[in-house]
């Protein structure tokens, strides 16, 4: 992702640059001295210029609202999750079972995140809705700006992905539609892997989608025979259902921290990464 600007394509800030830009933009508002803006450029790999700025606007308002001079760190992370995922709805009643189920499923992810050694490490986790059908996230943080992806680490996404179904069906025996974007990305990256990348030992070094458009969004065009494509769909599902079983696997053989970090995560229903890894 990037943007174009006068036709021009400018890509997406470094930690260096991020941390630059942060800089530029706090300009002018007061921080308190808790706050670590090289903390908050490791934490935004991905985050255009504009996401920068938005950022530091947000933790100045929130600043504002609560009638303080500085802004302080909390206010830039309430203000990263609002950028980054969307704003909290705390407003929004759900059921206790429904608040059970999404502490499932966020553990089930965050434990994944954790065991798996190319995930990056646990920011926080939270059970408040952040928008339609998003009933909580986990967020990891990175730390570092990746060039490319290797096909271990793309394998262990798409094991995180499934994280939070996993946990569900473990837990109540039922599953729920909570788990549908997580399930989008999973099906996508399998599908890139043999498509885009030649991960695909029978398949080799060819590519047989095309992406056009990369930086306005992208569209993807399958050139291949109907034969073809329907071994793609059957590898797809293949690679789907192994990362689902390692999934199941890891989550069953820390059964008793699951229930523990899920009951900590339903009485708290935010908790940060520091919580999470002291349990």
């Amino acid at each position: 992702p990037g943007r174009f600007d006068r036709q021009v394509f400018v890509g997406l800030p470094d930690i260096k640059g991020r941390e630059e830009i942060l800089r530029v933009h706090a300009k002018g508002k007061p921080l308190a001295e808790d706050v670590d803006l090289g903390s908050v450029a490791r934490a935004t790999s991905g985050f255009t210029g504009a996401d920068l700025e938005n950022l530091l606007n947000e933790a100045a308002i929130m600043a504002a609202k609560d009638r303080r001079r500085f802004v302080r760190q909390a206010d830039i992370k309430s203000a990263f999750i609002k950028v980054g995922i969307g704003a909290e709805k705390r407003s929004k009643v759900i059921s206790d079972k429904e608040k059970r189920i999404t502490a499932y499923h966020e553990t089930g992810h965050a434990i994944l995140f954790h065991m798996l050694p190319d995930m990056e490490a646990v920011y926080t986790i939270s059970i408040i809705p952040t928008g339609p059908g998003a009933a909580g996230y986990t967020m990891p943080q990175p730390e570092n700006d990746d060039m490319f992806q290797t096909r271990g680490k793309m394998m262990q996404y798409i094991t995180v992905c499934l994280g939070g179904r996993v946990a569900e069906d473990l837990v109540f025996h039922s599953i729920t539609t909570g788990a549908s974007n997580d399930i989008e990305q999973a099906t996508k990256v399998a599908r890139s892997m043999i498509t885009r990348f030649g991960m695909n030992e029978e398949f080799g070094m060819v590519a047989f989608e095309t992406v056009t458009n990369q930086y306005l969004g992208g569209d993807t065009s399958l050139a291949c025979s109907e034969s073809t494509a329907a071994q793609i769909d059957e590898k797809v599902v293949a690679a789907v259902r192994k990362q689902y079983d390692k999934a199941e696997q890891l989550l069953k053989d820390n059964m008793p921290k699951l229930h523990e970090l899920a009951k900590y995560l339903y009485e708290k229903e935010t908790i940060t990464g520091k919580e999470f890894m002291k349990i």
